[in-house]
């Protein structure tokens, strides 16, 4: 009994959860031009129009080229962050760390706001590349925590035992170091690339309109009415981060990634 309403309990809450995407999905396969649930008729049209129209096609290559950008950047940011502060070059770069995990703890608003600040005080509001730099500050946090999990899980003996050999710092890091880390270097490029295809709040306050995005494409789409275009857009997104987390957990330790501890390291 006990084992049949835990069951139906979580059953339920699966249903409350996959509830919402249900709804914009049955929506985005409307024959009519409405957002209505749920659908009547079928046709996946809508989301040709992602590919085939003009502006949505421009917003989609808009925000995977921020996104990809953005992300490795936040990479290159955040690895000689926690490659410092792992070998304690310096006392100091904890407080770059700390930095570095700041913006992202922070509400988006606020963030966004400090760098509508600053970028436009400097005059260069409104540049496309500006958003690129905001998005990698913003997100820098996703890849500085996967890649100092990484650094912490590498056996100090092993970097010792290149040296001994004669390695210097520059050998060890490529041939020692980069292959131990790949995996999380990946999987913060992955979390970076993604929270940044879905973010408006940075580019919106850091471009305007400058740069339309997928996210600030639906934005001002709304001010003309609503189309599945709109849900389609959704499900795409959520389709291509799911890929996304799908191909992380499947070519690595995603609970280890995400900095659960297996009850082999405890």
């Amino acid at each position: 009994m006990n084992r049949m309403l835990q069951r139906l309990y979580f059953t339920l809450i699966g249903v409350f959860l996959a509830a919402p995407l249900i709804v914009v999905a049955g929506v985005s396969v409307n024959e009519r031009q409405s957002l209505t649930f749920p659908p009547k008729g079928f046709s996946l049209s809508w989301y040709g129009e992602i590919f085939t129209n003009p502006e949505w096609r421009n917003a989609l290559l808009a925000s995977v080229t921020l996104a990809a950008l953005s992300a490795a950047l936040a990479v290159a940011i955040a690895l000689p962050l926690a490659w410092f502060s792992w070998r304690r070059i310096a006392p100091w770069t904890n407080i770059f760390q700390v930095l570095g995990i700041a913006p992202f703890t922070l509400p988006p608003v606020i963030t966004a706001l400090g760098l509508l600040t600053f970028w436009a005080t400097t005059g260069f509001y409104g540049q496309p590349w500006t958003a690129v730099i905001s998005h990698a500050i913003f997100f820098v946090t996703l890849p500085l925590v996967t890649l100092s999990l990484g650094f912490s899980s590498i056996d100090r003996s092993l970097v010792e035992a290149a040296s001994t050999m004669g390695a210097d710092d520059r050998t060890v890091f490529l041939t020692v170091i980069v292959p131990l880390i790949l995996p999380y270097i990946v999987s913060g490029y992955a979390f970076a690339f993604v929270l940044s295809l879905n973010e408006y709040i940075v580019a919106y306050m850091t471009v305007g309109f400058t740069l339309e995005t997928l996210p600030i494409k639906i934005f001002n789409a709304l001010r003309y009415g609503y189309t599945p275009t709109m849900a389609s857009v959704t499900v795409l997104f959520v389709a291509v981060s799911a890929a996304i987390f799908g191909l992380v957990a499947w070519f690595g330790d995603l609970p280890k990634l995400l900095g659960a501890l297996s009850s082999e390291d405890k």
